[in-house]
């Protein structure tokens, strides 16, 4: 349909106004129609004004509200129902785009058409005037000449459609051109007309009829007989638009068609897309559904991590391995923290009875003959218990101090040969009949079937070594360590002291956080030859004390350094000691960024080794991750 705004008004193509010599019931139709739609109307607004006075007024939602009824839809719906909109939109605007295209393509040929045809009546009048011509020409223009000399209008040529329907444009009797310039096409409404009132037109033809006309007006000139131009009046040229609005309406409704297919068959397109690709989200969903019920070993299946959903299920299940790494840490901790209170209680409540059931058992027998001796008897269980409850409370003091990273400074010089000398001078005091050794560690050569070099010990005196440390902590240490030889040793079993300087391709900040089992000292070896290789790494210092003792079972010597943790509990309590040691040795030597282990000595016993770095520049620049 052409759009007749671009020449007239839009009212031009739709309104057809019936004259008197029209058949009557098309315009009679179309009245009652309007004025049933008016009544309509009426009555409509009627009604509608009844219920609003009867009504309260509602409030009306604001654009914030109604976008946060949004909220409440599903985002498969929400992407499905934005492409469907998008897609409908699109159709629309290309429909639009095409039909007003198409428009004013058609409405442009018609005027160059009618222009041309214009100019041919224009040299022809005179035929076209003539008697034996007036009826010749073609059928789909219609001409209309208006002579002003004697103020008449001749219909010169006009189609007349199936039925005897004749459709003429509405043109000024008076031959102007309603404001419009000569030769300048407008659009004018139809006038439709009847040859036969008695037959009635199918609605085709009526709609064919009643299509607006596309009209040029042209200067009348004749010759006289002098051969001088004369203006007679003007010649009106008309072309019907029908089969243009048809050809429009057509598209129109192609269009329309294959937006409607278009919009189907894109909704389902995005449905099942959006589906597909939602559907690693809603995997996410379900693993987090299961996640917050308790089940942290759950985790996303992977996707490439170039995409969106990749590398959300890699942050995710990092996120998870770490939570699941702290909650785990945090059982571990919580169950350390449950037993060490549990055993501390319990190795307090020992001493403490054994003090309250002496001082019973003394203020019973104080009246017997024999009182005195007794007395000097639950006075020495007193002092031993309570002894051994000092040592106990100063020990559990210390560690509390390691924990919160107070009790030892790490800036000072310990000459660490000096230190070994001192333990192992107490030891041969302790036990002189113990055979105690000294020697200098060393890295052994590659096995010629490729496996880690071993750290080997060469017989001779410990070599003069300064580290930088806390003297003090680390003399407890060694301390502690032969303390445990002392009471759960014979006493004339050997023991070797040894003392050296490697290197390791390996942080401390690497070091300090290996755990303490087999694995680790394969790693700290695997370092050392590494070091060796490129000679790029931190010296480290590594001190071997071996006895040859009965020893502890592999399973049991990660449990060494944990507190409390004796491996026969009766025995360790008639030697005095408290569990405590080794876990005091183990958060000194952590606070020194070192490594401390237990191994099962060759041929039988207990060797501990243990790692620190030489400078405290390293730990320094590593000071948050090393705090205990």
């Amino acid at each position: 349909m052409v759009n007749a705004n671009d020449r007239g008004s839009q009212s031009d193509q739709h309104e057809s106004p019936q004259p008197a010599s029209v058949t009557a019931t098309t315009a009679a139709a179309s009245v009652a129609d309007a004025a049933g739609a008016s009544t309509g109307a009426g009555a409509t607004n009627a009604s509608a004004s009844a219920t609003a006075a009867s009504t309260s007024p509602a409030m009306p939602l604001t654009p914030r509200k109604r976008l946060k009824k949004l909220d409440n839809f599903s985002l498969n719906t929400k992407l499905v129902s934005i492409i469907i909109v998008l897609l409908t939109i699109g159709t629309i605007g290309i429909t639009v785009s095409l039909r007003q295209l198409l428009s004013n393509y058609l409405l442009d040929k018609t005027d160059s058409q009618l222009l041309q045809q214009s100019e041919l009546v224009f040299k022809n009048t005179d035929m076209m005037n003539s008697d034996l011509n007036s009826h010749n020409g073609l059928t789909t223009y219609y001409v209309e000449s208006y002579n002003k000399l004697d103020n008449t209008s001749t219909v010169q040529l006009q189609p007349v459609y199936k039925g005897g329907v004749v459709s003429q444009p509405e043109i000024p009797a008076d031959g102007g051109t309603d404001g419009h310039k000569l030769g300048q096409p407008w659009t004018a409404k139809a006038k439709v007309m009847m040859q036969n009132p008695v037959s009635q037109p199918d609605h085709a033809t009526l709609k064919m009829a009643e299509a607006p006309w596309r009209v040029v007006a042209m200067r009348w000139m004749n010759k006289t007989s002098s051969g001088a131009l004369q203006d007679v009046g003007v010649v009106y040229i008309a072309l019907s638009l029908s089969s243009q609005i048809d050809m429009v309406d057509t598209l129109t409704k192609f269009c329309v068609l294959v937006g409607i297919a278009v919009v189907l068959l894109g909704g389902v397109v995005s449905a099942l897309a959006v589906q597909r690709t939602l559907d690693p989200i809603k995997r996410i969903e379900k693993k987090a559904a299961l996640i917050a019920a308790g089940d942290l070993t759950q985790r996303i299946a992977y996707a490439p991590t170039n995409t969106e959903i990749g590398s959300l299920s890699r942050s995710l299940n990092i996120m998870l391995m770490k939570v699941e790494r702290a909650f785990i840490q945090q059982q571990q901790t919580t169950e350390k923290m449950k037993r060490f209170v549990s055993d501390a209680s319990h190795e307090l409540r020992t001493p403490l009875a054994a003090i309250h059931g002496y001082a019973e058992l003394y203020m019973m027998q104080r009246n017997m003959p024999d009182a005195i001796e007794r007395a000097d008897m639950a006075i020495d269980h007193i002092e031993k218990s309570s002894s051994r409850m000092t040592v106990l409370v100063e020990d559990l003091l210390s560690l509390a101090r390691l924990d919160e990273g107070r009790g030892i400074s790490v800036d000072g010089q310990v000459k660490l040969s000096s230190v070994l000398h001192d333990s192992l001078d107490d030891l041969h005091a302790l036990d002189p009949e113990r055979k105690v050794s000294t020697g200098l560690l060393e890295l052994g050569p590659v096995t010629e079937d490729g496996q880690l070099p071993q750290i080997v010990e060469q017989r001779e005196d410990l070599p003069d070594m300064t580290i930088t440390g806390d003297q003090n902590r680390l003399r407890q240490v060694i301390t502690n360590i032969v303390g445990n030889i002392h009471r759960y040793t014979p006493s004339d079993s050997p023991v070797e002291f040894a003392l050296g300087t490697i290197g390791l391709d390996m942080s401390p900040k690497e070091l300090v956080k290996l755990p303490n089992e087999p694995a680790s000292v394969a790693k700290v070896m695997e370092a050392a030859a590494q070091y060796r290789n490129d000679h790029l790494g931190v010296p480290y210092v590594f001190v071997r004390i071996s006895d040859h003792g009965p020893g502890v079972p592999e399973e049991l010597q990660p449990k060494i350094f944990e507190r409390f943790y004796t491996a026969d509990p009766s025995r360790a309590r008639q030697k005095g000691g408290t569990g405590l040691g080794m876990a005091i040795a183990y958060s000194v030597v952590q606070a020194h960024s070192g490594f401390i282990t237990a191994q099962t000595t060759p041929g039988g016993g207990l060797t501990f080794l243990i790692i620190l770095p030489v400078s405290q520049t390293f730990r320094e620049e590593n000071a948050e991750d090393i705090m205990i």
